[in-house]
């Protein structure tokens, strides 16, 4: 999706690195190199699925370019048109769990998704993980995805040490990019915990143009 928004952003130029699913993915675009990493297993899905049922929550996942989802509602038709995605409705709940997938993601109203996150991190799995990535948005992926794995195999691969750079983020996923880097940016609006390990906090949120204006004003 990433690749698609440079010209909506208006840049003229292709990203040289996109890092896309939490870390599950890494396009290099220096070398013209793609990696996929650590996909969660199918019976992994199945269990994450089942282990989220009494929530009565409405499972999704990016499959072949389109968002498989278990049923169609207001959230659902938000993403699609937001991400300019397609959605396709799940025939049966299996459909969501006969492949490997990257990650599976859960929309949940954000007065309950803390007491939700709760509860799983109570019920731990050796195998999957989950977090934040929005106020409203849970993620699940394989234990060992992580941003800053596909950041260092990018520096490694292109001679880059990770001292020189400077990352953003605003959410629990993005921490472990931020500890990494060099200089560690935290917009404003951010989870307190990415707060607590950053070593800048920005002045204005992601609604605000935070990351623009920090880039103007530190940077440019």
């Amino acid at each position: 999706h990433l690749s698609k928004q440079a010209k909506n952003w208006g840049f003229d130029y292709d990203f040289e690195i996109l890092i896309g699913l939490n870390g599950a993915e890494l396009w290099d675009d220096i070398n013209q190199k793609y990696n996929e990493y650590y996909k969660l297993k199918s019976e992994w899905l199945k269990e994450i699925i089942e282990m989220m049922e009494p929530f009565d929550l409405n499972p999704f996942l990016y499959a072949n370019g389109k968002m498989l989802s278990k049923r169609l509602d207001r959230k659902t038709k938000a993403s699609s048109i937001r991400n300019k995605t397609k959605v396709k409705i799940a025939k049966e709940l299996s459909e969501l769990y006969a492949e490997e997938n990257e990650k599976i993601m859960f929309r949940i109203d954000e007065d309950r998704i803390d007491e939700i996150l709760d509860y799983i991190n109570a019920n731990p799995s050796p195998n999957y993980k989950a977090f934040k990535t929005q106020t409203t948005m849970l993620e699940f992926t394989d234990r060992r995805v992580s941003k800053s794995v596909a950041l260092k195999e990018f520096c490694i691969n292109n001679d880059i040490n990770l001292a020189q750079v400077m990352s953003f983020g605003d959410m629990s996923n993005d921490n472990d990019l931020l500890e990494v880097s060099g200089v560690g940016v935290c917009m404003s609006n951010g989870s307190e915990d990415t707060k607590a390990i950053a070593d800048i906090i920005t002045d204005k949120s992601n609604e605000e143009d935070g990351f623009a204006h920090f880039i103007i004003n530190n940077i440019l």
